[in-house]
């Protein structure tokens, strides 16, 4: 039995994690490596394996980063099943088409500048039409369901509480006469989070393929954030202001959805429109409602009470499709919430409502997630006093809001609990999906805890279990 570390070794991008055991290969994630143009495309389109010669696939979660390159997989061969949640073959199918789409205007914006440098084009590394094949190949399954993958193995997807649909791998594996369990963790999410069930511990592993990503952080209480929400969108309510928030289309505006739904239940806010003005973002909300089987105890009784048929619905709410609509809410001057992507305000239509709204003293634009170097959301996060958008200089005049405590990775005290949990078992832990920093931080964290065995591969190791 033998680990290949292909993606997300040391680095938080590209999850792929291939397994050899009984004469078969397993896949583990096929994302999509995300970094400098030139690299990405290389890697991306070259697998360090032969994709016809896997025979099973399962997917962990529907991220771009652990599903994205599924569709170039099919493209060039593999034709097995592609075990994933019910929830997640929904989400990824919708995100993998988005995916293609962007691939396209990636490989159009690459080529304007190859053919005025006499240079032949470049093909996108899929297409919207390539991701669409990849449905066919999703076999569905519910949490907890025991399946077999290839011949001496039985699988469960267990809770992660990452995203919707979003699980840890269990392999139970038989090889010879040596029996072991092996568990993926995939991203593991955070206690308490709006929507979403907890993430479940692992038990009695043998070895752990696991996530780091903010080892090195202590994360804030999630309801803290609940409540700066409600502060700084009551606050320019009341100046007759509009609340302008880039958000990443899947996870983080469903969750301000659910909280700002609470806070109108509740009393809290002055009822103005919301608006959800992003068409992945749209239809990912259409994929939620559709699975109510992946929301918490608290979301559940929420819907029960008071008529909430659905916890990402509301009387004030409007999910806006058409550009035309989009282009409207410009137009208007009246208190309004405006949820758009992208999330760190680089691209989408979040872009003109930043160009008609920041000038603006009464209005706030609001950050409710990380904002990555030199984008525009680090810009504005910086409270820089002009920013660029579209190619003009416009004045910062519009309160700039942050919010921090949002994440749906866990942070360093749940990441240590969740080895920890295992210890009396496990022989060996793997850390993918982080940065040196954060790994070297819980590496030492779980050696403070008695927990040694722990290790850090490069991309392309490979180990024995």
């Amino acid at each position: 039995m033998q680990i290949e570390f292909l993606g997300a070794a040391q680095t938080v991008t590209g999850s792929q994690h291939l397994i050899h055991v009984n004469g078969k290969q397993i896949l583990l994630d096929c994302g999509l490596y995300q970094g400098r143009r030139q690299d990405s495309y290389i890697k991306n389109r070259n697998f360090a394996f032969k994709p016809q010669e896997i025979d099973a696939v399962i997917l962990s979660h529907a991220h771009i980063d652990h599903s994205g390159n599924l569709p170039n997989l099919v493209k060039s061969g593999y034709k097995g099943p592609i075990y994933t949640t019910n929830a997640s073959a929904h989400l990824a199918n919708i995100m993998l088409m988005d995916s293609g789409h962007l691939q396209e205007l990636d490989a159009e914006y690459v080529n304007k500048k190859r053919q005025r440098r006499g240079e032949p084009p470049v093909e996108p590394i899929y297409t919207m039409e390539d991701a669409a094949h990849v449905a066919q190949y999703f076999a569905p399954m519910d949490y907890d369901e025991v399946f077999t993958p290839v011949e001496g193995v039985t699988a469960r997807l267990i809770e992660a509480g990452h995203i919707l649909g979003s699980a840890a791998v269990e392999l139970n594996i038989v090889e010879g006469d040596k029996r072991q369990r092996l568990w993926f963790s995939g991203d593991i999410g955070r206690r308490n989070l709006p929507l979403l069930r907890d993430p479940v511990l692992p038990q009695r592993v043998d070895t752990m393929i696991m996530e780091c990503t903010y080892g090195d952080k202590v994360h804030r209480d999630p309801e803290l954030a609940y409540i700066e929400l409600g502060d700084v969108v009551g606050r320019t309510i009341e100046r007759g202001g509009k609340v302008i928030v880039p958000a990443f289309a899947v996870g983080r505006t469903q969750e301000i959805v659910y909280s700002l739904n609470r806070m109108f239940s509740e009393g809290k806010l002055t009822r103005v429109p919301v608006y959800v003005d992003s068409p992945l973002a749209v239809n990912a909300s259409d994929v939620f409602r559709a699975h109510p089987e992946c929301f918490d105890a608290e979301t559940l009784a929420f819907m029960s009470q008071n008529g909430h048929k659905n916890a990402l619905t509301f009387a004030n709410l409007t999910y806006i499709r058409s550009v035309e609509e989009s282009k409207a809410l410009n137009e208007r001057s009246e208190p309004m919430i405006i949820i758009s992507a992208s999330g760190m305000a680089e691209a989408g239509r979040v872009l003109h409502h930043l160009k008609n709204n920041i000038e603006n003293p009464r209005n706030t634009v609001l950050i409710v997630s990380w904002q990555a170097p030199y984008t525009l959301g680090r810009r504005l996060a910086d409270r820089e006093p002009e920013v660029r958008i579209f190619g003009e200089t416009y004045q910062r005049r519009a309160e700039v809001a942050t919010i921090g405590g949002l994440s749906a990775h866990a942070g360093q005290a749940l990441l240590t609990e969740y080895a920890l949990s295992t210890r009396e078992t496990v022989k060996n832990i793997y850390l993918v999906h982080g940065e040196a920093i954060a790994a070297g931080a819980l590496i030492g964290k779980l050696a403070e805890n008695g927990l040694r065995n722990v290790e850090y591969p490069v991309t392309g190791q490979r180990v024995d279990f």
